[in-house]
């Protein structure tokens, strides 16, 4: 339960004040991550409801919902967004875009990114159609957290230290697998077969993602698995637009 409520007070603003734990609870909060992916959803339908019975128009709850997610979680994963691409942008060395993602300044590239997610986000989701919308609020947000899991276990950290640290040096294969059933489960309960498929994008994009910050600066920091959890949000929202669309989607 500790761990649990770990996972909660690091990825929302959900007031939980867990200030003495130990440090292999905290690590074990890691399995948790798509679990609160799948708690925002749930708030995130709620509201999409309310707004619907009150007769909202679906564009403008949209907006609303994307808004709200960046409210829950204060924004870490779009700031994280925001110093990955002003960092890898720069085309300088390792050291140097290591020290502009503690830089607290966003430059264009990172400014950029974050209007760019955020329109993407309102576009597909729009594009959805009702009978869709909420399945796609939950594979969103819970395999976006799940693209976390995936890349703190398959790549490297890059700093000596740093606040994500201790997950990386954490994990291990059970915390993997469970997030990772977890969140296939969802993936299928919501959307049947074709969650599969999006699940599969999902991974494809934080592979493709780690291998680009490998490459980079040799490993991930906590900015890069925010960036990873936007962008893996954004793919699972347009392979659920596109196979929505195509009448591809029966589950």
């Amino acid at each position: 339960m500790t761990s649990l409520l770990l996972a909660l007070q690091f990825l929302t603003i959900i007031p939980v004040k867990i200030k003495k734990f130990e440090e292999s609870k905290l690590v074990v909060s890691i399995m948790f991550f798509p679990v609160i992916g799948f708690f925002i959803a749930i708030l995130l339908a709620a509201m999409n409801n309310l707004f619907l019975y009150l007769g909202f128009d679906n564009f403008v709850i949209n907006i609303i919902l994307v808004v709200a997610l960046v409210l829950i979680t204060a924004g870490m994963h779009l700031d994280g967004l925001s110093d990955t691409f002003d960092a890898i942008s720069s085309g300088k060395s390792k050291e140097d875009m290591l020290a502009i993602m503690r830089d607290p300044r966003s430059g264009a590239m990172g400014v950029l990114s974050i209007i760019c997610v955020l329109l993407l986000k309102i576009s597909f989701l729009s594009s959805i159609a009702s009978v869709y919308k909420i399945g796609a609020l939950i594979l969103m947000c819970v395999l976006g957290r799940w693209s976390l899991v995936f890349l703190l276990f398959m790549f490297p950290y890059a700093r000596k230290v740093g606040k994500a640290k201790i997950f990386s040096e954490g994990i291990n294969l059970k915390i993997f697998i469970a997030a990772t059933i977890f969140s296939l489960s969802c993936a299928i309960v919501f959307l049947g077969i074709n969650g599969l498929s999006i699940m599969v994008l999902a991974m494809l994009v934080a592979f493709l993602f780690g291998k680009l910050m490998v490459k980079k600066i040799e490993g991930i920091t906590g900015d890069s698995l925010g960036a990873a959890c936007e962008l893996t949000e954004v793919a699972v929202l347009f392979l659920i637009a596109i196979l929505a669309k195509a009448g591809l989607i029966y589950g």
